[in-house]
């Protein structure tokens, strides 16, 4: 049984404001011909189909001729929603498309409703349990278990669960499903942060710190875990619960990534096999860092003259019309960064890019002043700072 995973599309998601239309039809086609190429049984897309919950009818378009071609290569498609995707949206016509060999689910009570396959292969039949992204705070009310006992009149408020607690219960379902189909095999497809996993800046926080991690054997007992959310493709557990990543960089923080789908051999006895399968679509992306009367004359850039570039300048001082000189010969370049040379790096706090909505606005202040100079605000115009930021609010106030 052959399993091709893919995750996190992310349709209709623009870089920088520049729109990823093609290079997202480019991964299609490569999807497409592997599936037909490799005689795929199942073609699984874990979460994040597109990049918000209204995506433009452009991304719209270009999933459901998606969802054709791969279903036209005799594959399966089952597919969930990510916590990107508005989940009624997304699968809509759930019911309908699966009297047509596709799956797309969103509904987390439908969680334990197994996705029969029968194999070809002298094993038992494949129960692919499709589980959408479980918002905590939504989730807790469809999957917990009533109170015990009708005796009580007026249960106690229900407390909202983790990511790790609401994930059991939709794994408990399916090991409860599973044991009334002896004798097969079993996938679970979810959208979820793992504990062990690595994130990156493009991935939005499911919530604050480590709460939102799920602990690895929420997943033991299964064969395969096609795992979505987290753009970097990475395994645990001897490759049986992995993530497939993102088929294309999302951020400057991804330009590191080898993008791949996994095609994944599901052996008879529940074995696996792995080969990951390069994508090689999407323009480059490059960093290069420097004062910038270097960075545009050093020979050894050229290869970021066709890249989409982001630019660390050194100066002391921020050039006039930075931008507009790096894109003379890096015309791609869409992210500017000032780091003097001793100074500050100005690029944003924390690693999803933080903007310091919660950092005092005199602490804000000082460290754009810091960002902006070769050297920090002196104590006596840290003061008129200060004095500044309270006459602006004594006037808001009035």
């Amino acid at each position: 049984m052959r399993l091709l995973h893919t995750s996190d599309w992310h349709l209709g998601r623009a870089f920088h404001g520049g729109p990823l239309q093609r290079e997202q039809e480019a991964v299609i086609d490569q999807l497409v011909d592997m599936a037909g190429a490799d005689a795929v049984d199942v073609v699984i897309v874990a979460g994040d189909i597109f990049d918000r919950a209204i995506p433009p009818l452009e991304a719209v378009q270009l999933f459901d001729d998606a969802v054709g071609r791969l279903r036209g290569t005799g594959a399966r498609v089952v597919a969930i929603s990510g916590n990107h995707d508005s989940p009624r949206r997304v699968a809509v016509h759930d019911r309908l498309l699966a009297h047509a060999g596709v799956t797309i689910r969103g509904d987390a009570a439908r969680c334990d409703e197994a996705v029969m396959i029968e194999a070809t292969d002298g094993g038992g039949p494949v129960a692919v349990y499709a589980v959408p992204y479980l918002d905590p705070s939504t989730a807790a009310a469809v999957l917990a278990e009533p109170p015990a006992g009708d005796e009580i009149d007026e249960p106690a408020p229900r407390r909202r669960l983790s990511h790790d607690a609401v994930t059991r219960l939709a794994t408990a379902r399916i090991r409860v499903d599973r044991a009334a189909r002896p004798g097969g095999r079993t996938v679970v497809v979810a959208h979820t942060f793992v504990a062990g996993g690595a994130s990156s800046e493009s991935e939005r926080d499911l919530t604050i710190g480590t709460v939102e991690m799920v602990g690895l054997d929420a997943f033991d007992g299964f064969d395969y875990v096609a795992l979505g959310h987290l753009h970097g493709p990475q395994a645990f557990a001897d490759g049986r619960i992995a993530y497939s990543g993102s088929p294309l960089p999302y951020s400057f923080s991804e330009q590191s990534h080898h993008k791949s789908a996994r095609l994944v051999e599901l052996s008879a006895d529940g074995s696996i096999g792995v080969e990951l399968r390069p994508l090689d679509v999407g323009m480059r992306l490059a960093t290069i860092t420097g004062d910038i009367d270097v960075l545009l004359a050093d020979p050894s850039l050229g290869g970021a003259e066709t890249a989409r570039v982001r630019a660390v300048l050194t100066d002391i001082q921020l050039p006039v019309q930075a931008m507009a000189r790096l894109r003379s010969r890096f015309p791609l370049a869409v992210e500017l960064r000032h780091a003097p040379t001793g100074g500050h790096d100005s690029a944003p706090a924390g690693p999803s890019g933080a903007t310091g909505r919660d950092v005092p606005p005199l602490e804000l202040a000082t460290r754009f002043w810091s960002e902006t100079h070769p050297t920090g605000a002196t104590v006596g115009e840290e003061a008129l700072l200060a004095e500044a930021l309270a006459a602006a609010s004594r006037t808001e106030e009035q």
